[in-house]
């Protein structure tokens, strides 16, 4: 069942990307997510992948050139982070509406200005709305898992969509961790190689991305919403085939210590382990506790996030990013899951760990003192909290 290698968790997507035999890698190299396309290099040089590396002038001639090979059929992987991804943007719409399942690891970090290389989630939340199915990693394990998973999920005909795998920046892209990494007769089994519906063929002209004029484009629109809903039951099926097939379960919403709970935080990315532990020690205090960790954020687990909030008291919204004029970006999605519901939990949201901040038991006391408060006075005054902000620099302007 595989060997255990300690590995970065850039290591693991590039490990992930081989076993999931790769067709075409367009890269352009960006902190901290150049590790991937390094990796790629010393695997097609040493013969061990069957793949064209491409080494694009851009990251927007990356997704230009990613586009254009999965149209043709190929499997496609690349990676990118930050600015990175930014200046994908326009082509990340494309792939999307083009229906093309690339699959991209993105190492999370901040976005300009001021220049920042550390970990949070604005570049992915920044591209929520593309059309990419979005997965989070907690750990490096998690990495190489999603990345597989990501194929076979974006390649299934009931989808045919893009999707990127988050791994929070340094926390995980350059931390080494232990991974069980699957054999490669195991992972054939599981992820077959890529059938397109339709491709670019000089013998069969067809259009990919044309003009779309009013009478045509919403229709185009609505086939990529259906294609994500889609996406949730096949999701489920992945799930369950990646658990039987390697023994690691995988659920777009986990739960700890929720049974019970009064505050259950619920958390993405890197920062759940030690929320799990957080709530060990605020349960050695008496406080009922819990976390519920996303996995799936788009499709957005509209059902899961229900259930969670029905078992709380007060749901703890944890955002790594922030919709200026407004609150965290999966608070707003949280709020919206739970806008029609005649019981619901107070909801407070958390601005935290921006820019690779690190993020504490403290901070977590912090969260739960202020979600007692709510629940002691019976409302929410305020329900967008930024937590350890240095108050010292804030007084000094910066």
């Amino acid at each position: 069942m595989g060997v255990k290698q300690v590995v970065k968790g850039n290591f693991a997507t590039a490990v992930a990307a081989k076993l999931a035999r790769v067709d075409v890698v367009p890269a352009y190299p960006i902190t901290p997510s150049t590790l991937f396309p390094e990796q790629i290099s010393q695997y097609v040089a040493d013969g061990e992948m069957d793949a064209e590396l491409l080494l694009t002038e851009s990251e927007h001639s990356a997704m230009s050139a990613a586009i254009g090979a999965s149209a043709a059929g190929a499997r496609v992987a690349t990676s990118t982070a930050s600015q990175g991804l930014k200046l994908m943007s326009e082509m990340l719409f494309i792939a999307s509406g083009m229906r093309l399942p690339i699959v991209v690891a993105v190492g999370n970090r901040a976005l300009s200005a001021p220049i920042n290389i550390w970990a949070d989630h604005s570049d992915t939340m920044a591209e929520r709305d593309s059309g990419w199915m979005q997965f989070y990693a907690e750990n490096n394990q998690a990495a190489l898992d999603l990345m597989l998973m990501a194929f076979k999920i974006a390649e299934d005909h009931r989808v045919m969509l893009p999707a990127m795998v988050g791994l929070d920046a340094f926390v995980l892209t350059h931390t080494m961790e232990g991974v069980d990494v699957p054999l490669q007769e195991e992972v054939d089994e599981f992820l077959p190689p890529y059938k397109p519906i339709y491709t670019l063929d000089p013998e069969k002209p067809m259009t990919f991305g044309s003009f779309g004029t009013p009478a045509h484009y919403m229709e185009f629109k609505y086939r990529q919403w259906e294609a994500i809903k889609n996406a949730r039951e096949v999701i489920d099926e992945v799930f369950a085939e990646f658990e039987r097939k390697f023994g690691r379960k995988y659920e777009k919403v986990s739960e700890y210590m929720t049974e019970d709970a009064h505050i259950i935080f619920l958390t993405m990315g890197s920062v759940s382990g030690t929320a799990r532990a957080a709530v060990d020690k605020l349960r050695e205090r008496g406080i009922k506790a819990g976390v519920a960790k996303i996995t799936v954020f788009r499709p957005f687990p509209f059902e899961r996030i229900r259930e969670v909030a029905k078992k709380a008291k007060v749901l703890a919204v944890l955002d790594r990013a922030v919709s200026y004029g407004f609150a965290g970006p999966v608070f707003g999605d949280v709020s919206g899951a739970l806008a029609n519901e005649k019981e619901r939990p107070m909801l407070m949201n958390f601005i935290i760990g921006l820019g690779g901040r690190d993020i504490t038991f403290s901070d977590f006391d912090e969260m739960a003192g202020i979600s007692m408060k709510a629940l002691e006075s019976g409302k929410v005054e305020e329900p967008v909290h930024w937590i350890n902000l240095r108050k010292e620099l804030l007084e000094r302007g910066a």
